[in-house]
């Protein structure tokens, strides 16, 4: 169990007699949780001598199910002090029933009753029996290694870790210790200590062959974050590829999972997961797309539909700041976009979010990228013509779309509506775009100038310009080894990138199929763009959620979609 932070002097105190039991002291525990937390003081005597603190902490640990951490101290004479905070959420017994403590008895509480508590810092937290020994010497110097900050990897060990905030000064019987809290445990923490502390640190991978939930290699790390991280690198490289776009004199690798992007998810994932749920990350790799399923929902009023614009929350601030300090993350929260330029910039569709109270799913997925968006992007870079991320979703979700009204934009961008004018004229003014009176309203579209650069003529350009050489995927035992290396092969797939309909090109397709009299299925646009079915269905999806299809049927082998 964890130590809370300090409780407050006018909190409840409850004094018990020597013979109380240990479920009926993780009672009094929940029910000062679910007021303002307090001291429970368990009179001396034979009894209470015979009650060990780790019987007290497991018996309030199976009451809250493990959402309670509290501070047993044993004083001289057998005496117990058992220091309680207030939980920051209601917490229910097995049985449903929710109790609080008005200084007198249990009364019951609801949810609307219980007072309002700022979120704590888990990872501040400290374990009762966690100690200096609880730290692996080499991961302490995988953390030095990372740092290239001069002052900060300079100084003793110790003295590194205590500046990092991973270790503090604790009050014991005895005086003050230095001990690990919970961040420093994640970050550099023995097997065996993790195991005892935080056995929810454990990050589980799978991969797919198909994109059927059937998975055909896993591998559970329940490793300190730094080193989950760099063998999550290796499995997921070990079976990534590489297209090359030469875009004149140079050459740009679109990888099927770009290393930057992914750990940039990773990051986020192993950053701002809720360490009180006692469930694991998993990332799951299949044929066409990455995914990253993380416990506990979005924080801080984050959702899907405003991650890119709303101001950075973290739910674990400490660990946040220590990696920060060792330059893994960013202070400034710009990860997401990050993420989101450069998988746009590579011709792909933007990560995909999708949210649950107590989870999050990030999709990050690798359909037939868009060489000459590629290029187009490249070539205005070259000119000093950087697009902005802004301009990037503008250009993407058109060139997906043929075209959009503003508001579509403006869900698209995560922006009230009315201040998308100002970055759409300024994409009108650079010949990006053109803006179109339709009935009362106005649509936009790709400009000709636009529409020339990404739908010019690119056959009989396809060795020569991709160059055909990619990094292939290792066999299992390069997954073992580590690190895969790079393969020179012809991939018959090169029209995944040049020959095969683009993204652009598979929406107006849709279309054109759905507008006959008997529609358009999911198999009928595979075959018409070389898609699979998932990247079909998507595209359906998206057609019909914007208003230009109409689904009709029910299960996968009825469905029709007609053009409106």
């Amino acid at each position: 169990m964890t130590t809370p932070p300090p409780v407050s002097e006018s909190a409840p105190q409850v004094q018990l007699a020597a013979n109380v039991t240990p479920d009926e002291l993780a009672r009094y525990a929940v029910a000062l949780a679910n007021t303002r937390g307090g001291v429970i003081a368990v009179s001396a005597g034979e009894a209470s001598f015979e009650l060990h603190p780790l019987q007290v902490t497991h018996a309030i640990f199976a009451l809250s199910g493990g959402r309670l951490s509290v501070n047993v101290v044993r004083a001289q004479g057998g005496a117990l002090s058992i220091h309680v905070p207030q939980a920051p959420y209601v917490l229910a017994a097995p049985d449903g029933s929710v109790v609080g403590w008005d200084g007198a008895a249990f009364v019951p509480v609801s949810p609307a009753d219980a007072p309002a508590v700022a979120q704590q810092d888990y990872t501040a937290s400290v374990p009762v029996t966690a100690s200096l020994a609880d730290l692996d010497p080499l991961e302490v110097a995988r953390l030095r290694s990372i740092s290239h900050r001069g002052a900060l990897s300079a100084l003793p060990d110790l003295d590194f870790l205590r500046e990092l905030g991973l270790v503090v000064e604790v009050e014991t019987g005895s005086g003050t210790e230095l001990r690990p809290n919970i961040a420093g445990l994640l970050l550099a923490g023995t097997a065996r200590a993790l195991k005892a502390h935080i056995p929810q640190a454990e990050v589980c991978y799978y991969h797919h062959a198909t994109s059927d939930v059937e998975f055909q290699f896993r591998e559970d790390l329940l490793r300190p974050l730094t080193a989950a991280l760099s063998r999550l690198s290796e499995l997921i490289q070990a079976r990534n590829s590489f297209i090359p776009v030469q875009v004149g004199l140079f050459r740009i690798e679109v990888w099927d999972h770009d290393e930057a992007v992914y750990r940039e998810a990773l990051l986020n994932a192993l950053t701002h997961r809720d360490y009180q749920l006692r469930d694991v990350v998993h990332v799951h790799y299949y044929p066409d797309r990455l995914e990253i399923m993380n416990p506990g929902g979005l924080s801080g009023g984050i959702t899907a539909e405003n991650i890119l614009r709303h101001q950075p929350k973290r739910r674990n601030p400490l660990l946040a700041e220590a990696l920060a300090r060792l330059g893994l993350v960013e202070r400034a929260g710009v990860g997401v976009d990050k993420m989101y330029a450069m998988m746009l910039r590579h011709g792909k569709e933007p990560p995909e979010y999708l949210t649950y109270p107590d989870a999050v799913t990030l999709s990050l997925h690798n359909p037939a990228f868009d060489a000459r968006f590629v290029r187009f992007v490249a070539r205005k870079q070259e000119e000093m013509q950087t697009l902005s991320l802004d301009m990037l979703i503008v250009l993407s979700l058109l060139g997906r779309e043929g075209s959009a009204t503003r508001a579509q934009l403006a869900r698209a961008l995560q922006l009230p509506e009315d201040r998308t004018p100002r970055l759409l004229g300024m994409m009108e003014e650079r010949n990006l775009i053109v803006s179109e009176r339709v009935g009362r309203g106005r649509i936009n579209r790709l400009s000709a100038q636009t529409l020339a650069a990404l739908h010019g003529p690119t056959q009989g350009q396809g060795a020569t310009e991709a160059g055909a050489a990619e990094v292939g995927p290792a066999e299992a035992g390069a997954a073992e080894a580590g690190r895969a290396a790079p393969i020179s092969r012809a991939r018959t797939g090169q029209a995944r990138a040049n020959q095969a309909p683009s993204a652009f090109g598979a929406a107006e397709m849709a279309l054109s199929l759905a507008g006959r009299a008997q529609g358009v299925c999911n198999s009928e646009l595979r075959g018409a763009c070389e898609l699979n079915t998932q990247g079909a269905w998507r595209i359906l999806r998206r057609l019909t959620l914007a208003g230009q299809l109409r689904k009709e049927g029910l299960g996968p082998r009825s469905v029709r979609y007609y053009r409106i």
